[in-house]
């Protein structure tokens, strides 16, 4: 690995770290009290200055409640900006008739993901919750009709109409053209 390289993960590694320490909503000092790691040491890790050990993290990682694998997964190098038809993985739920293409995968450093779903006649999907409370989704029917249900309202859309909504319950998605339908999802974390 280069040097430029390291520079960047070390940078990237520190950003999460202060990151993380404020989504925890510690100080520094309660931090240092917590990790058995000094201030200074911390302050430094955090603005890229020293490039943590690996005995560090593990201290850190303890107090964040992850692995050491969970944390260095959320630093990785940034996601190529172009996803190649190939290489965007698709699945397939043969019971419902759902097929799910991340067209644009998701990453750890980014809140966004575009997805391309298609519902096969008389698919119906139901969601009793969503993977996270809040999630923001965007559905643009390309071609066929679908029937979004977000709790308790229902959304007839045809193609070209769009669907916004923050998803904090449970969702229904069901066909609603003879021949199929084939919208794209954007999902925004919050």
């Amino acid at each position: 690995m280069r040097s430029d390289d390291i520079d960047a993960v070390d940078t990237r590694l520190g950003a999460r770290l202060a990151e993380l320490r404020t989504e925890h909503g510690y100080s520094l000092g309660e931090l240092a009290d917590r990790s058995g790691v000094s201030r200074s040491t911390l302050s430094r890790a955090e603005r890229a200055e020293i490039s943590p050990t690996a005995s560090l993290l593990n201290r850190l990682c303890a107090v964040y409640g992850r692995t050491m694998s969970q944390l260095l997964s959320e630093v990785e190098a940034e996601p190529a900006p172009v996803v190649r038809t190939a290489d965007q993985p698709v699945w397939q739920d043969q019971a419902s008739g759902f097929v799910r293409r991340s067209v644009s995968p998701p990453h750890a450093a980014l809140r966004g993901e575009l997805v391309e779903g298609r519902l096969t006649v008389g698919a119906d999907i139901a969601y009793d919750r969503p993977p996270v409370a809040g999630l923001e989704q965007h559905i643009w029917v390309l071609e066929g009709a679908l029937d979004v249900t977000v709790q308790d309202t229902e959304h007839r859309l045809g193609a070209g109409d769009c669907l916004r909504m923050r998803v904090w319950g449970p969702t229904r998605f069901r066909c609603a053209a003879p021949e199929g339908v084939r919208y794209l999802l954007a999902v925004v974390r919050p």
